[in-house]
């Protein structure tokens, strides 16, 4: 079966495209930012390139437990289907509930809430290790019986449902509310004003967070990023500093201490984060040169078209196809943030990434 997401990413851009354009015909300046969305679109690609190589342990895995599954379903019945599309919805909303409460989930998660803006592009971005944080909650689903082609189906739909709640430019949403997740909703999980934090876990439902009290209304205008914010277009960084500050943590502490800090909630130890507003908020954002920005857009045009060709035709390539296409990727995606920064090894970096690409493309040759 295709790869869903691989299916929609030229409706991904082209939606990305005619919000850019609304929000610019409504005097909207910086809902777009060139810095953000290309680290943005960097973190989304760099994760699907990594489920192509891990796929195969992760649906391993799932197929074997189901044999072990507690329930069984009469072939063609909708049953699983049903089943199925609110058993999602549910376990999706007790992942992101605990990845937003507990440190050592909320290291890998942070990435989705790294940007300063709230647009179509932040959707995509997302963390290199998110599927297996959430492969323990599908395992239960597993047990449950619902079978594997189900299970991708219904959480590919979820994973789609959700990209487009990551926009301003659609307001409230009346009787729709009340059950489903919507923009206004999902604003409010991203927003980093006090009385917004820890809110809005809804996936496609948003029934779990009003019967587990999650649940907030937009009522005052967001403020998007992190309460310590990240200042960094460095996609490694991006995708690995909680790790890093969590180890540090540790180090600090004694005793059980060490290992509570990565089971504690991110405010452990932190005073109340301060309220703020859009007028105080000084966002992250070096400027780039016209043609250093021409040179990130051309090469991430190429790195997007590529990672697309191994989505698509992932299954029928050998392994070795599989990295010669990957890591030029990678490699080019790692860059942006180096040249975005103006770092003085980000032409050096650059210069490596090219003979690699030309040495990528003889040995493809000559495989």
């Amino acid at each position: 079966m295709p790869n869903p997401i691989a299916l929609a990413i030229p409706f991904f851009f082209l939606l990305i495209a005619i919000e850019l354009l609304v929000a610019r015909r409504r005097g909207m300046p910086g809902y777009y930012r060139f810095n953000d969305a290309v680290i943005d679109l960097s973190c989304g690609v760099t994760q699907q390139v990594f489920v192509v190589f891990e796929i195969a342990v992760l649906v391993s895995g799932y197929v074997w437990l189901y044999q072990y599954r507690l329930f069984s379903f009469a072939e063609g019945s909708l049953w699983p289907w049903v089943i199925a599309f609110f058993a999602v919805d549910f376990v999706y909303y007790w992942w992101h509930r605990l990845s937003h409460e507990v440190n050592f989930l909320w290291a890998v998660h942070v990435v989705h809430h790294q940007s300063e803006d709230y647009n179509l592009a932040v959707a995509l971005r997302q963390a290199v290790l998110s599927p297996w944080t959430i492969w323990p909650f599908h395992l239960i689903l597993a047990l449950a019986g619902i079978p594997p082609l189900t299970l991708f189906v219904v959480d590919s739909i979820s994973t789609l449902y959700q990209f487009w709640i990551h926009t301003e430019l659609i307001g409230h949403m009346g009787w729709f509310e009340r059950v489903f997740n919507t923009p206004a909703q999902h604003r409010v999980h991203h927003a980093v004003n006090p009385r917004y934090l820890d809110k809005n876990y809804a996936a496609t439902l948003c029934i779990w967070d009003r019967l587990f009290n999650t649940f907030a209304e937009e009522n005052e205008q967001p403020v998007y990023g992190l309460v310590k914010p990240l200042k960094s277009f460095n996609p490694f960084w991006a995708q690995f500093h909680l790790f890093f500050e969590l180890a540090s943590r540790s180090a600090g502490l004694r005793g059980f201490d060490r290992v509570r800090v990565c089971l504690r909630g991110p405010d452990w130890g932190y005073p109340p984060a301060p309220g703020t507003s859009r007028a105080q908020q000084q966002k992250y954002d070096p400027r780039v040169s016209g043609r250093r920005r021409a040179w990130i857009a051309v090469n991430l045009v190429a790195a997007i078209v590529t990672a697309s060709l191994l989505l698509w035709f992932q299954a029928m390539l050998p392994l070795d196809k599989k990295l010669l296409l990957a890591a030029p990727v990678l490699m080019t995606l790692f860059g942006f943030g180096a040249l975005i920064e103006r770092r003085r090894w980000a032409l050096p970096l650059e210069a490596v990434r090219l003979a690699a690409i030309a040495a990528a493309a003889v040995v493809w040759v000559r495989l």
